[in-house]
């Protein structure tokens, strides 16, 4: 039967560059339809509601980060330790994790949204958030949290199956989601008129539909990664819960110190009024293009690498690296030629007010950047996740949001009166750092005391 299908992969063997596309492209399409249907929430919004309520979503997106960081870190620290049980051959561990993922995040996403509930006027107002659009942020952000025990569900799943080495799962219940999305967007927003409300509750129902599928799927597949799913095994086993904070509070600060440092920066971005923020909302969707791509490669690149150093295969990981960087240079190099010559017919599907395609083409030098810092980011990061170096993951996520991000846009931005302009550069200056520290990383060696008992000279 189809739903008894082996869910566990060997990315150990076979051709590197194939293994790291074939897993990888699943992984970029969920991220692609993912973009799509946040960017159909804008389309749709931007067409219905105006600039107005297009510059809520943007802000209520932001808001939604801040939530979701958590699930992120500590998610993608359960898919790194399942690849390196897998590689070790360690299934007993795998069953384990999969309860104390369940058990804590689950918990987690129950604490932070009643903590959100309580405190959502305060972070909107810390965004600075226009007057004007604050009660349609409010509508998109609190609807939005509600649907948050899904979010964190689809991730851990997500990333339980990524660590097992089956992409193509996450890719369906995504789909899923993305087209339950756009219909009620069409219904809600476009039809009902529900304004930006309708856009998140549309959003909502559809990764809880998600959620409900990826958990039917491991439910009938429970037998292969030992965990019966019964109510008692629902706990946090110590023996990997020390490694999954370990390594997941590093990749959650991490996650947490860009998300923050951004709305830092978009704050100040904000008090420039409406059009700014509109602008700078459909920048950030239009480099997510390529973002989803490098987050692709960068998820199969680290679970690549997990693999290999629990398998012992070390020559294997330099090779992963190198691939991983020139598969993402190809469609970042397409992206920075549309931007460059066609910015107006890419802005113009979000929103046809003179003034934001104005301000669009001052943004095109910086997206530039921004396209350069998303194709050199993945290969380094796979290397640093994929070996499990909590310290260096912290290093990065000090360095890229703390001090480069903010300390770079306050420089230019504030000390050197740049305005807007200098926000925008320092933000995208800040999404270099991870190639450097990566690299130094990588010629130093250092990686190699993290495998196995070698299985390759």
């Amino acid at each position: 039967m189809p739903q008894k299908k082996e869910l566990i992969r060997d990315l150990t063997v076979g051709s590197v560059p194939r293994t790291l596309i074939t897993f990888a492209l699943p992984l970029f399409l969920s991220g692609l339809l993912q973009t799509v249907y946040n960017m159909v929430d804008m389309i749709v919004v931007g067409r219905f509601v105006g600039t107005g309520g297009l510059s809520a979503v943007s802000i209520g997106g932001e808001v939604l980060q801040l939530i979701t960081f958590f699930a992120m870190g500590v998610s993608n620290a359960g898919q790194i330790l399942i690849s390196r049980y897998v590689g070790e051959n360690r299934r007993d561990k795998v069953g384990q994790m999969i309860g104390t993922l369940f058990t804590f995040l689950l918990a987690a996403a129950v604490i932070i949204m009643i903590i959100f509930l309580f405190s959502y006027k305060g972070i909107i107002h810390w965004l600075n958030t226009p007057e004007e659009i604050f009660e349609m942020t409010r509508q998109y952000s609190v609807t939005c949290v509600y649907g948050v025990v899904f979010i964190y569900g689809y991730n851990l799943v997500s990333a339980i199956l990524r660590g097992m080495g089956d992409s193509k799962h996450p890719f369906m219940f995504i789909a899923i989601a993305s087209v339950i999305n756009v219909i009620l967007d069409l219904v809600f927003v476009a039809g009902l008129r529900m304004g930006p409300f309708g856009a998140a509750l549309a959003t909502v129902i559809g990764q809880a539909v998600s959620f409900l599928f990826a958990i039917t799927l491991l439910y009938r597949n429970r037998e292969q990664f030992n965990f019966d799913f019964r109510p008692e095994h629902f706990r946090i086993y110590h023996e990997v819960f020390g490694p999954l904070l370990s390594l997941g509070i590093p990749m959650a600060i991490q996650s947490a110190a860009i998300t923050f440092s951004m709305l830092f920066v978009n704050s100040y971005v904000n008090t420039y009024g409406t059009t700014a923020v509109a602008v700078t909302g459909v920048a950030r969707k239009l480099e997510s293009m390529i973002s989803i791509i490098s987050q692709a490669i960068s998820s199969a690149g680290g679970a690549m690498i997990a693999q290999a150093l629990g398998a012992g295969k070390i020559t294997r990981v330099p090779k992963v690296v190198f691939h991983a960087l020139w598969i993402v240079a190809i469609p970042s190099s397409v992206m920075a030629l549309i931007t460059a010559f066609h910015p107006e017919w890419l802005f113009g599907l979000f929103s046809s007010d003179p003034e934001v395609l104005k301000m669009a083409l001052t943004y095109i030098p910086f997206a530039l950047i921004q396209y350069l810092g998303a194709t050199l980011r993945p290969a380094n990061f796979a290397l640093i996740n994929g070996s499990g170096n909590s310290k260096l993951n912290l290093v990065v996520a000090l360095t890229d949001g703390i001090i480069c991000r903010i300390g770079l846009a306050l420089l230019f931005g504030v000390w050197l009166a740049w305005g807007i302009k200098g926000f925008w550069l320092g933000n995208a200056l800040s999404g270099l750092v991870p190639f450097f520290v990566g690299g130094v990383y990588l010629l130093s060696g250092k990686w190699k005391n993290r495998a196995s008992a070698p299985a390759e000279a």
